[in-house]
């Protein structure tokens, strides 16, 4: 499988949730490199690249997100693959 490059744009409430920690749990389980930011206007941000499958996991996990968040839609813009990343972490 191809290795791709994802960034969603999670909406909803996302914040004070733990939501970027459980993505961070998460998409090391699935061994995904990238980011997840909280964003100004209270949407959490996150860039995923790895294996298509996993990455689309990742996605639909985000659909749902952590016990306490309530999702009301996610936004994916699919980007060139780079490889720029040696891990996942969390952005401040």
């Amino acid at each position: 499988m191809a290795n791709v490059r994802a960034r969603i744009i999670v909406e909803g409430r996302v914040q004070g949730v733990f939501f970027r920690a459980h993505t961070q749990e998460m998409a090391e389980l699935l061994e995904l490199k990238g980011w997840v930011k909280n964003r100004r206007d209270g949407r959490v941000e996150a860039l995923f690249e790895g294996d298509q499958k996993k990455v689309e996991q990742m996605i639909q996990w985000c659909h749902r997100g952590p016990p306490h968040a309530k999702v009301t839609s996610v936004l994916i813009t699919w980007e060139e693959f780079t490889g720029e990343f040696k891990g996942f972490s969390i952005l401040y």
